[in-house]
């Protein structure tokens, strides 16, 4: 049969190659800065615009699908073409793709730190965007079938099911998880509530690392390491299994990120099962890589390429065994809410996506400029940098989610809380983040080698955007002969019925899991005190998803003594069915503000503490790592979309009453007007329609709802006197009850009172003779046990022992007041 020539479309490869690079440089730069912000609160650099809440997406988008994605681009463009003999279906379809997708990724950026975001994790996006993303993603995916079809070779080989698997895993989950209900061009609501809105969002962000961090680069993987070992693929039939059983077990395993959460028992059990079942495909995978080596361990020394595809199959394999650990309930107390999650992600990201895109960038682009690579040496050297790059980012955070781990649950002999107060973990794991910047640095200085030597390598080299090519047509067989061919070899060459199988495996996990939350009303029981937001904590809401405080602070306490002590009563599925998106977090780099709103729990603060700590955080607590939000006092909310937003809840099935929408701006200025009046009795003057009325209102809402009024601390009636106390106290004077005042003071105290007891901002100075409730030795000793909510003292009889309030009031009356 004669061969048919034709062209392989280079130029594409090229241009993702190149945008693979540059986005690479744009997403680890920014991964430096907020691991600078984490350290150093200083690189927030006091704006609006590049406080850690708003810039962290803007890294996770960058590296994710700006790095991340056109590097499976530029993989899949490249082998699919080789693969099926065959140049891309149109070239048109290419470059809409490339286009689309760079501007899909600058939007992203722009909007982030704007404050335009969902509030979902690795899905923050707004919905112009996400619209976008689906008809972008529709024009890969019909580029890409459409050369499947058109292609010369009988059957496709393992790397096509997976970028298969990848185009139908992430049109499912993106477009699921994307139901939105749009009020303006920048804002919408998710459809989903609370629990449902949990178990939907983190079935498509565990999935999204599945189909979109792990299939494609499998793909790539079963292309790229056996091109550059010049060696066949280690086990046919282990690629089969590794295939189907990973995609149909990955689907079922995103409850394993909220065990312990307010989440029906089954759903959870259901990720925990399918998580561990996922050691086994995810491990045939690695073995089929590393063996395909056998016989050429000797090219592995000589070439870069090689070694860095080998550190990435091992990352894959280490992240893999993990994920399922991490899985278990008994590791999950540990990891969730830690740094130990954040060094997961980035063992996986920079060793196995990172790992396997430096591999096939070095292999591919001499291949693509017809030349040899500029120079292994600097290949080498940045493979050593990022290796150890690696190492030092994450050592330090597992080092740190185990130290604070231990910290959130000791206690004391006397059966309290050893740190009480969640800013003495977090001073305890600084230096490790000091550590991980090092490591950042030196993975930023290796890709910075890299883009040196490959455009180097472009520089000295021969591009052809269109390169000649032959091979015979596709001759279509007939039926299935049983004695000659597999079933999976006949569904190799039946690409629609491989498609449809491949949509079925991925389809039935979500569907068994979300389906059931969303029409079977038992499974997120109501409950009767929980009530809508007001207008005000609405804004004050959105307000807070516009700056990204999940990305910092949790609204979820898990059945753990340790966590109820430090904040109050845990989670239940009930209290979060008006929110819309779920707030619940995946990281405690603040405490965990679920009680906020809860008077006498606590966490509970008057309006006059919130003004001042989102004023100056800093000044409030010198060690805190927290951004400044000053422009709060002087942004005023947008009261003409107010209605709207009402509008909107009430479609979502809030059950506010009707015509509530004409009113809602009057009720937000009510509102507002006493928690104006509230600060006007510390001084602080403010418009009530600013974004920090709306945040204060906001706080004051979190656990409001269900807090038992029997357990409330009467709030002292502005003009009556507190009652007298005949009560003798006798101070202790030895220096050791002294100094442990002292550290007492330090970890309780200075956030309000200061170093030296004087008072910060709004809050008493203790050192002179103008007490609430008097000086006297009995009277200091009952207002710290007692504490002051309308002060925004909590009582502190919950959180310390008799001889530690005493030592406290010692050196407080002894020290502070020279008494």
């Amino acid at each position: 049969m004669e061969n048919q020539k034709f062209y392989y479309d280079n130029k594409i490869v090229k241009l993702f190659t190149l945008a693979t690079i540059i986005w690479g440089v744009v997403g680890i730069l920014v991964g430096v800065v907020i691991a600078l912000q984490l350290a150093f609160p200083f690189f927030n650099f006091g704006l609006e615009y590049t406080t850690f809440g708003r810039v962290r997406p803007v890294h996770t988008n960058a590296i994710i699908f700006a790095f991340v994605g056109n590097a499976i681009f530029a993989g899949v463009y490249y082998s699919i073409q080789k693969l099926l003999k065959a140049r891309m279906f149109s070239d048109l379809l290419s470059k809409i793709n490339f286009w689309g997708w760079q501007t899909i990724i600058v939007l992203a950026a722009l909007s982030l730190v704007l404050g335009f975001t969902t509030g979902k994790e690795y899905a923050e996006l707004e919905w112009p965007i996400d619209i976008l993303i689906t008809l972008i993603w529709v024009t890969f995916g019909w580029n890409m079938i459409g050369t499947i079809i058109k292609r010369r070779v009988q059957h496709i080989y393992a790397a096509i099911w997976w970028y298969l698997a990848t185009f139908l895993g992430v049109a499912i989950l993106h477009v699921v998880n994307s139901f939105e209900l749009p009020i303006s061009l920048f804002k919408s609501y998710s459809v989903y509530a609370g629990a449902q809105d949990a178990v939907v969002q983190w079935w498509y962000g565990h999935n999204a690392v599945a189909f979109f961090l792990t299939t494609p680069f499998l793909g790539l993987m079963y292309y790229f390491l056996p091109k550059a070992a010049n060696r066949p693929i280690y086990s046919y039939k282990l690629s089969i299994i590794h295939f189907w059983s990973l995609i149909f077990l990955y689907m079922w395993s995103g409850p394993h990120h909220l065990l312990y959460q307010a989440l029906p028992d089954w759903v959870q059990a259901l990720g925990v099962t399918f998580s561990i079942m996922l050691i086994a495909p995810s491990w045939g995978g690695m073995i089929n890589g590393l063996f395909t080596l056998r016989g050429a361990w000797d090219k592995v020394r000589d070439s870069a390429s090689l070694k860095f595809m080998v550190v990435a199959v091992t990352a894959y394999g280490m992240a893999t065994f993990e994920g399922p650990m991490m899985a278990l309930k008994t590791v999950n107390q540990l990891t969730h809410f830690t740094d130990w999650t954040i060094a997961h992600t980035h063992i996986a990201g920079m060793g196995w996506n990172g790992g396997l895109t430096f591999g096939m960038l070095y292999w591919m682009v001499p291949k693509l400029f017809r030349t040899k690579l500029f120079s292994e040496k600097l290949a080498n050297l940045h493979f050593w940098l990022a290796t150890l790059a690696i190492l030092i980012y994450a050592v330090p955070l597992y080092w740190s989610a185990v130290t604070q781990w231990l910290m959130w649950q000791e206690y004391t002999p006397e059966g309290f809380l050893a740190y009480p107060n969640f800013l003495e973990t977090l001073t305890q794991i600084l230096p490790m983040y000091s550590i991980r910047i090092i490591g950042g640095l030196l993975y930023l200085v290796g890709f910075l080698i890299m883009t040196y030597n490959l455009f180097k390598t472009m520089a000295i080299g021969s591009f052809v955007n269109n390169e000649a090519a032959e091979a015979p047509a596709l001759v279509l067989q007939g039926a299935r002969n049983p004695l000659t061919e597999t079933v999976h070899r006949w569904l190799e060459r039946r690409v629609v019925r491989f498609s449809i199988l491949a949509f079925f495996a991925l389809a039935i996990g979500g569907a068994v899991e979300i389906i059931p939350m969303l029409f079977i009303e038992s499974n997120v029981p109501t409950i009767e005190s929980v009530k809508p937001y007001t207008p005000l904590e609405l804004e004050g809401r959105d307000v807070y998803i516009s700056e990204g405080c999940y990305n910092c602070h949790s609204q979820m306490i898990r059945p753990f003594r340790w966590e109820t002590d430090r904040y109050g009563e845990y989670s239940k599925i009930g209290e979060f069915v008006y929110d819309h998106p779920y707030q619940w977090g995946s990281r405690r780099t603040g405490p965990d503000l679920a009680r906020a709103g809860a008077v006498g729990g606590p966490m509970y603060k008057n309006a006059a503490w919130h003004y001042n700590h989102f004023m100056d955080p800093q000044k409030m607590n010198e060690q805190s790592i927290m951004p400044n939000y000053a422009w709060f006092a002087t942004k005023d909310i947008d009261l003409e979309m107010t209605p709207a937003k009402i509008r909107a809840m009430q479609t979502l099935g809030v059950p506010y009453a009707e015509g509530y929408d004409e009113i809602a701006v009057d009720e937000l200025k009510k509102q507002a007007a006493i928690i104006v009046a509230d600060l006007k009795t510390s001084g602080i003057e403010i418009k009530p329609t600013t974004e920090m009325v709306a945040m204060i209102a906001y706080m004051h809402k979190l656990g409001k709802d269900i807090m038992n009024p029997e357990l409330a601390i009467p709030v002292p009636v502005a003009g009556h006197a507190a009652p007298p106390i005949i009560l003798y106290v006798k101070l202790l004077t030895e220096k050791a009850d002294l100094d442990a005042g002292k550290e007492t003071f330090a970890k309780n105290c200075v956030i309000c009172h200061g170093k030296e007891g004087k008072g910060i901002a709004t809050f008493p100075n203790l050192t002179d003779d103008e007490w609430l409730n008097g000086n006297s030795p009995a009277q200091v000793v009952r207002s710290i046990s007692e504490g002051n909510i309308a002060k925004a003292m909590v009582p502190y009889k919950n959180q310390l022992s008799e001889k530690q309030i005493l030592q406290l009031a010692s050196y407080i009356l002894i020290t502070l007041q020279e008494k």
